[in-house]
């Protein structure tokens, strides 16, 4: 086949990207286009997204792929952070800029939301964990506080729902980023609409929920004129960029009932979890507080949000303006240096959500639960990575316990597969196999689910097969004794809520 070139727009919170898959039938070549930087922009007292200026960082991105691929460029997609939203009115009017996930309006909604729909009862009709940004206590909050914006709504659109209706003129909720706001049944493959008449939200905001692989449409005429690029569909990826990175696991077994393998999408946070063909909703699954979130090929993926190595970019930026600016393979070594297996903390415990000096925050943890201090910057490192693959082996447990079979291998995705000291302390951690790669997993998962639009590969199955072909993975095997991490998983515990 004559090679076609699709386009991925990916959209994170702190940055954005524009990223070329070219394909040859046989393999996926990536080349980067454009890359902006991307954050919360404070009017107090709150926190919003600069849509319209990203809106102009899309366009010049693709103007850049028009002109570096001409007549290749097939198709785009853009897949972003979940939750957040913007209102349209009914003459389309955008009605503001989006708040962003952080703003303070939602704090204790979920408290006010429980007052009057029981935990228990939304985590039944959702299947999502609680955390307070989830869209369902941002609308709470505008319905509380009786917004004039909530009222003059017609329709709501996720953040790449938005950008996907400004490329095309098309309106519609996909699936996978629908799924993270707490206002979708993942059970009925559709709105939760008992739960959203009961807290005051109008369920007619939201709209038809597509699937990943949907095809919306040409760029509008303005848009192709504005950017010089003719003849380009937009396509749905799986929109929540998770969901993509997920995509870009590069396993040959399908989803199961019994997975045998989970993934780690790995960076600033750590999402681990199966990929299952139907949610799993119980009270166990409750307590544990995992989430059903929508994935590809209709499937769900079941995970935990976990801290990741945000523990260790924190350390790094405080040392930084103290004077000291680690490389990351100094840091490496550095860890590598101390003392094994000493001392551990509870990554997701709220100390360390935004502390203004983790390296201290650390510290004092160890003080605070009776551990060795670790002193060096090596011994607070290997702490944090240690600390790290213990959380993901009580995770990994917990998944189990869901699935109820063992799970064999661990995949490892995203930009944490560089860190080969952390993928080797997983599979000690877990005396599992870690399979490591591709690195720009939500890229790749974007672009190969262009082509499965396109028919240039059959289908998802395929589609991951082109990706083992095309991206290198490095394997880890358990090479420490399991006995050494059996002792300090049980250290670990006494210290894990």
């Amino acid at each position: 086949m004559a090679e076609n070139v699709y386009l991925a727009i990916d959209l994170g919170a702190s940055s954005g990207r524009h990223v070329a898959g070219s394909f040859d039938g046989a393999k996926l070549t990536l080349s980067d286009v454009y890359r902006f930087d991307n954050g919360s922009v404070h009017l107090a007292p709150h926190m919003y997204w600069d849509v319209l200026g990203l809106w102009q960082h899309i366009q010049k991105g693709i103007r850049a792929a028009g002109s570096l691929h001409g007549g290749q460029l097939r198709s785009l997609g853009v897949d972003t952070w979940g939750v957040d939203f913007g209102l349209l009115a009914s003459d389309g009017e955008l009605l503001g800029n989006p708040h962003h996930y952080r703003d303070p309006r939602t704090v204790a909604m979920m408290e006010r939301a429980f007052q009057i729909v029981p935990r228990a009862e939304i985590f039944a009709q959702t299947g999502l964990q609680f955390m307070e940004l989830n869209s369902l206590y941002q609308l709470l909050a505008m319905h509380l506080a009786g917004s004039p914006v909530l009222e003059q709504a017609h329709s709501l659109l996720f953040m790449p729902d938005l950008f996907h209706w400004m490329l095309t003129g098309r309106k519609g909720n996909e699936f996978t980023i629908s799924s993270t706001s707490q206002c979708y049944n993942p059970a009925t493959r559709g709105w939760a609409t008992d739960l959203l008449s009961r807290l005051g939200i109008r369920a007619n905001l939201f709209g038809e929920v597509l699937q990943p692989g949907t095809r919306l449409g040409p760029l509008t005429s303005q848009v192709a004129a504005d950017t010089g690029v003719q003849g380009v569909e937009v396509v749905l990826p799986g929109t929540h960029d998770t969901a993509s990175a997920v995509m870009a696991v590069p396993t040959d077994q399908a989803p199961s009932t019994k997975p045998t393998w989970c993934y780690i999408s790995s960076g600033t946070w750590s999402l681990m979890g199966v990929e299952v063909p139907q949610p799993v909703i119980n009270d166990r699954c409750r307590e544990l507080n995992f989430t059903n979130e929508g994935g590809v090929g209709g499937t769900i993926r079941l995970l935990k949000n976990i801290c990741g190595l945000w523990l260790v970019q924190e350390c790094r930026r405080v040392w930084a303006l103290e004077g000291a600016d680690h490389g990351w393979a100094e840091l490496t070594q550095m860890a590598a240096e101390a003392e094994p297996l000493r001392s551990f903390i509870f990554p997701d415990n709220s100390l360390f959500n935004a502390p203004s000096n983790m390296p201290e925050t650390i510290r004092r943890f160890c003080r605070d639960t009776g551990q060795p201090i670790p002193e060096s910057k090596g011994a607070i490192i290997r702490c944090a990575l240690e600390s790290l693959a213990l959380r993901y082996r009580q995770v990994l447990g917990d998944l189990e316990e869901l699935v109820g079979g063992k799970i064999q291998t661990v995949h490892v995705v995203g930009g944490g597969t560089q860190n080969k000291q952390l993928c080797q302390m997983t599979a000690d951690a877990c005396q599992r196999r870690v399979v490591a790669g591709p690195v720009e997993a939500t890229a790749v998962g974007n672009l190969m689910m262009q082509a499965v639009a396109a028919g240039d590969v059959r289908d998802i199955t395929q589609a991951r097969d082109v990706i083992r072909r095309s991206f290198d993975v490095e394997e880890y095997a358990p090479r420490d004794r399991a006995e050494r991490w059996d002792e300090a998983y049980t250290r670990y515990l006494k210290h894990a809520n």
